[in-house]
């Protein structure tokens, strides 16, 4: 299946290819993270000789806007848009790493990935 990501502010697509690309911060270190765009595949690309600390919380921006991805729903989760088999999506995930929990939004209704996505589903749910 494709998928097309795109920043929710200015609609730039951030997967010219199989990864998508943001840019991580938290606290004074920035760094590019490619992430997987299969909704619940949860491996992370980072530079070389990085590694990101389980249960530190990030800041996700779109690599060409430079806005934060936070999402208007919780502090705790980014969102992205997404288009699958030509159906817009709203798509929310964890920003802690190593918490996976994402969910897809779209008006066919919401899906849920992760063993940690019961943490945010109430949150979710109440904007539904």
């Amino acid at each position: 299946m494709s998928w097309v990501y795109s920043c929710p502010h200015c609609g730039s697509v951030l997967n010219p290819d199989e990864t998508i690309i943001l840019i991580g911060v938290r606290e004074d270190v920035r760094v590019m993270v490619g992430l997987r765009p299969e909704p619940g595949d949860y491996q992370v690309a980072v530079p070389p000789g990085f590694a990101i600390e389980p249960g530190s919380v990030w800041d996700f921006q779109c690599p060409l806007c430079r806005d934060s991805l936070i999402s208007e729903l919780s502090d705790d989760l980014c969102c992205l848009d997404m288009i699958a088999r030509g159906v817009r999506h709203r798509v929310y995930f964890s920003r802690t790493a190593g918490e996976h929990a994402t969910f897809v939004l779209s008006a066919e209704g919401l899906e849920q990935y992760g063993e940690h996505a019961d943490r945010h589903s109430l949150e979710i749910l109440e904007h539904v």
